[in-house]
């Protein structure tokens, strides 16, 4: 059914629209496969256990499910391998984590290589580079050849009347499409039907489709092989219903997800685990393990469990898992107060419930972030006062997959200027006692809450007298000089001081104009 919507949609003309379908359909196919690979993960477990258990039982069957395995995984490696040669060949821009300007947008199509790098896929409408490389060069015909073996392989395992035959079959068909006699007659081959003059990203998603369908027809086989051990080395007496979930906490966008199992249990004998050292006791039938939760962080648990076969030997089965312990916490973002600092470290704290902060990965497209201790410090390279040009981005790293959180735009200012003081005031009467105490110029930033200081590197002091005689001094640094201090001593009640082109030099290396200080003396 899938082919045949994916069919229809390349008859249309390659739209933005039709292309951004296309990129829905294989996000879709991609988790489909890791989840097809996870459950097949676990047959494979479920062998090493039996097998442990009782190897002479059990090992024909698991040298049959390796061989397969390594046949499958050789099968997906080399679909995977198609889909990197012609992303990059179209251009494909590599994404590395470890750069700063890392920044991984959902809304830009990529894919994973067969040796985990991180490739975007620049023209996903590209129509020539699936024709050359899967006509011209003929890797089309190749892949065909590839899946024609791996099906035959497969079926060699199977009886000649076994019903799995004709589905693997069907899943696995590499046929020619029959003549259309509407349209002359012309047989088309399979290479030409998925990939002559089909867009990148659609011939992308026919892969991942081919993947998912090679993953499938592996779990016929090995759950048809896991189902010829004979369960019954173990007997149990209880049957019980259990639920596994993936996390207790869902994500908006995402997916609840939980096993559920049925589990046997024998009544007339209980197992020992141990975790650690530590061997738990049985409540109310089961078995409890608790640990407190005194610090935050991800904290990893483990330990054994044994259990006596019915030969009488003692089988220990290992088990292992995590959790993570989290301070309660509240995230509020003020929307009207979205503002960084030019040329500071803007000190910004970035969380997402459910997930440890070392799982997260932060980034801005206007400067750079520094992590210290649970803060991020910010520093913006440029002004953007509109906040159109300023956002940073957060994925997070969740089940091995790096997910996009979300986003938040700010503004970008220039540290406001700070106030000259004379003896705390700007402006306004001042005492003459009090002018002749006082050392210099200074600077003060007026309800700025960030540690920034700057000090006064020049200034010009005008005296004016009650009778119309005014004299000019010049000073360097924020200090007054004798030769000022002096004048001081002179002035009289009602003259005025006048302190202009005042310059000061903050922390951050800028130099700032301040506004003239005018004062009455009393």
């Amino acid at each position: 059914m899938m082919y045949l919507v994916l069919t229809a949609m390349l008859a249309l003309n390659v739209a933005s629209e039709v292309l951004e379908s296309f990129r829905i359909i294989d996000a879709s196919l991609i988790q489909t496969l890791n989840n097809v690979q996870s459950k097949n993960n676990q047959i494979y477990n479920n062998f090493a256990a039996a097998e442990q258990q009782n190897p002479q039982k059990v090992k024909e069957w698991k040298d049959k499910s390796d061989q397969v395995k390594q046949k499958t995984m050789e099968m997906v490696t080399r679909i995977q391998d198609l889909k990197e040669e012609m992303v990059v060949k179209s251009g494909s821009i590599s994404q590395r984590n470890d750069r700063e300007d890392f920044n991984l947008s959902p809304d830009k199509p990529t894919i994973v290589t067969s040796k985990g790098d991180t490739l975007k896929i620049v023209k996903e409408d590209d129509l020539n580079v699936p024709s050359e490389v899967m006509i011209n060069k003929k890797k089309g015909t190749e892949l065909k050849n590839s899946l024609n073996e791996y099906r035959d392989f497969l079926i060699s395992y199977l009886a000649a009347d076994d019903p799995l035959r004709e589905n693997i079959n069907k899943q696995l068909a590499t046929l020619d499409e029959k003549p259309n006699l509407k349209e002359g007659g012309e047989r088309k081959t399979w290479e030409v039907v998925h990939f002559e003059s089909k867009p990148l990203i659609a011939v992308v998603t026919l892969l991942s489709k081919m993947q998912i369908d090679v993953e499938n027809a592996e779990t016929s086989i090995i759950s048809k092989f896991y189902s010829n051990i004979d369960a019954a080395s173990f007997k149990f007496n209880k049957l019980s219903a259990r639920i596994l979930p993936t996390s207790n906490y869902v994500i908006k966008g995402d997916q609840f997800e939980a096993e559920v199992y049925l589990a046997a249990i024998d009544t007339t004998q209980d197992p020992e685990i141990y975790v650690g050292n530590t061997k738990l006791t049985k409540r109310n039938g089961r078995f409890i393990y608790t640990a407190p939760a005194n610090e935050v962080g991800t904290f990893k648990w483990g330990g054994l469990i044994k259990f006596k076969n019915p030969e009488g030997n003692v089988v220990p089965y290992k088990f292992e898992g995590e959790y993570q312990v989290g301070n309660p916490s509240v995230t509020i973002s003020p929307t009207k107060m979205n503002v960084l600092y030019l040329g500071i470290g803007n000190p910004v704290k970035i969380s997402v419930p459910g997930i440890a902060s070392e799982d997260l990965s932060p980034t801005i497209t206007n400067g750079r972030m520094e992590k210290k201790g649970d803060t991020y410090m910010v520093y913006p390279t440029k002004l953007d006062v509109t906040g159109k040009n300023t956002s940073i981005s957060v994925t997070a790293t969740k089940n091995g997959e790096k997910r996009f959180m979300g986003s938040m735009e700010f503004r970008v200012k220039e540290v406001p200027p700070p106030l000259a003081t004379v003896s705390g005031k700007n402006s306004g009467v001042l005492r003459k006692e009090d002018l002749q105490a006082e050392q210099g110029v200074f600077a003060d930033l007026k309800d700025f809450d960030f540690d920034l200081k700057f000090k006064v590197t020049q200034f010009d002091i005008t005296f004016s007298s009650a009778g119309g005689f005014s004299k000019s001094m010049k000073g360097d640094g924020n200090k007054f000089t004798q030769e000022q201090k002096d004048q001081f001593a002179k002035l009289s009640q009602g003259s005025v001081i006048i302190i202009d082109n005042i310059m000061a030099r903050g922390d951050d290396g800028s130099n700032r104009p301040l506004s003239p200080v005018t004062f009455k003396i009393k």
